[in-house]
């Protein structure tokens, strides 16, 4: 029988990439998950609900937690209700507030992977730099910095969209001898009180950091290039009695949380089917602006002149109040160059700063980086995904035999909580694994056609949105302006389409998995 995918002999293209040796050593699992945050510790909890035991989680880090171990700047919390941003198989009737902060939830995390007993599945310190499909023997090779890591025959890559952050390119960066650091490597260690601070970007993050060393500084130049649309954030502490209720009665926080899903659901509807409807709340957004900001030519400079929804909507209640102080200083003129002790504006005026905060947000359109990914016939996964930036079910590429991916290319969202599209692609890799159990198949791969079919639909859907109407440009499109980050639907009928694995969307690979041959250097 022919196999599935045939191309080169599969121990050349191994041999050339591990410098020509191949490590015998190498233990071989089941499934490698890259990954600890929700979406790696997702998967690995329901893989071994269903009896899937031979996996393995690789984590770079020296804990778990992805995006909520790594970005700790002062503010940071989450923009969806803590009952809604979480595990549906795990509710914390513990939550402190309706929108938890970082800390409480990396710890919700760690109690995840400590209740679930996954710290034994977890190889830390284990950083992915790449890995190669071995076609004969239907294995993906995982590497590291310093050569191999292990084999396994399914990969799943649970690397989030927010795990990078992204810099801007200004004139004489590399010149400044001052301190500058990102929003996502915050240096605790310097202290910032009395100091005259930069921040450039006007985000998600730099929305809940300003505010927090508005007080403690001298002088916050804060630079904005296009303003973000805010919202009251309706936050308040959970009380004790409602903490003691949801342990009681937990069909009470399931009632909660279900409330909370269908409310932002509805916003599906503005973003994706009618975006005229987008003026209801941006007249709510403009009344925030009125109700926090006394001076006129400041709103004029915070109010954007995009559709509301074009760009990421934020929420905050203390963002604008800290403009307002005498120490805060919102300027939009833009950055011409930085010198060795300041920034120099488009106008030609240079202001001194002691320190430079980047809140320029995440590489979300580019999650692979630097990570080389080779799959059928050596294709390379960046090539592939530069030229073609789709995925059939945001889960898997043409070409890509047994890789997986949880936040893929359109499943990212802008109304509604990425825990529910996670769990949808979860369930669906699993029944996946569980048709190739059953079947006893030892490689699978999504038909090009039919995720070209997948993908037409999302354009014509991504073309009547907001975030291609709203005149705007935002982190959600790539540098060719095409969308490849946002689900363009209700997330509902995501979870309808990944309900059921469909055998026939994939060609198939029946031949008995073996190990691989040893080959001389």
């Amino acid at each position: 029988r022919q196999p599935a995918f045939p191309g080169t002999d599969w121990r050349d293209r191994t041999a050339i990439r591990q410098g020509g040796v191949i490590p015998m050593s190498l233990k071989t699992h089941d499934i490698a998950i890259i990954g600890t945050g929700f979406a790696g510790l997702g998967a690995a909890i329901r893989l071994q609900q269903e009896g899937f035991s031979d996996f393995v989680l690789l984590e770079k880090s020296d804990e778990v937690g992805g995006t909520w171990r790594d970005n700790t700047y002062p503010g940071c919390a989450c923009d969806v209700q803590s009952h809604l941003y979480s595990f549906s198989f795990e509710p914390n009737p513990d939550w402190s507030r309706m929108f938890a902060r970082q800390p409480e939830i990396l710890d919700y995390l760690k109690h995840c992977a400590r209740k679930y007993h996954l710290y034994p599945k977890v190889r830390f310190h284990t950083e992915v730099t790449g890995a190669s499909w071995d076609e004969d023997a239907a294995v993906w090779t995982v590497s590291g910095p310093d050569g191999a890591i292990l084999r396994a025959r399914k990969l799943v890559s649970g690397m989030g969209g927010l795990s990078r952050p992204a810099y801007p390119q200004i004139k004489g960066l590399e010149n400044f001898q001052g301190q500058t650091f990102h929003s996502q490597q915050w240096n605790h260690d310097y202290p910032l009180s009395g100091k005259r601070v930069a921040v450039i970007g006007t985000g998600a993050s730099a929305i809940q950091f300003v505010p927090q060393i508005a007080g403690r500084v001298a002088r916050l130049d804060l630079y904005q290039r296009t303003p973000p649309w805010i919202l009251p954030k309706p936050d308040r502490a959970i009380r004790a009695a409602e903490r003691t209720l949801f342990r009681l009665v937990p069909r009470a926080q399931e009632a909660i949380r279900n409330a909370l899903y269908w409310q932002f659901e509805a916003r599906a509807a503005g973003f994706v089917v009618n975006p005229r409807i987008m003026k209801l709340p941006e007249r709510w957004a403009r009344s925030h602006i009125r109700n926090q900001i006394p001076d006129r030519a400041l709103r004029r400079r915070v109010t954007p002149d995009y559709t509301i929804g074009c760009k990421r909507i934020l929420i905050s209640n203390d963002y604008y109040p800290a403009l307002t102080r005498d120490n805060v200083n919102l300027l939009t003129d833009g950055i011409r160059e930085i010198t060795a002790t300041g920034i120099i504006d488009t106008q030609g005026v240079e202001r001194e700063v002691d320190a430079i905060i980047f809140g320029t947000g995440f590489a979300a359109t580019d999650p692979i980086g630097t990570m080389r990914i080779t799959g059928r016939d050596g294709r390379d996964l960046k090539e592939t995904v530069t030229a073609k930036p789709e995925a059939y079910l945001g889960t898997t590429i043409a070409g890509f035999p047994n890789l997986f991916f949880l936040t893929g290319p359109n499943t990212g969202l802008g109304h509604n909580s990425l825990i529910y599209m996670i769990e949808s692609q979860v369930e669906y890799l699993l029944q996946a694994f569980g048709h190739m159990r059953e079947q006893g198949l030892r490689a699978i791969e999504v038909r090009e056609k039919v995720q070209d079919r997948f993908n037409a639909g999302l354009r014509s859907k991504l073309g009547k949105a907001v975030w291609s109407a709203g005149g705007c440009r935002s982190w959600y499109l790539d540098e060719q302006g095409r969308n490849i980050t946002l689900w363009p639907d209700f997330t509902w009928r995501f979870r309808q389409m990944t309900a059921r694995f469909r055998s026939a969307d994939y060609a198939i690979d029946t031949g008995r998995w073996r190990e691989p041959l040893p080959r001389a250097a």
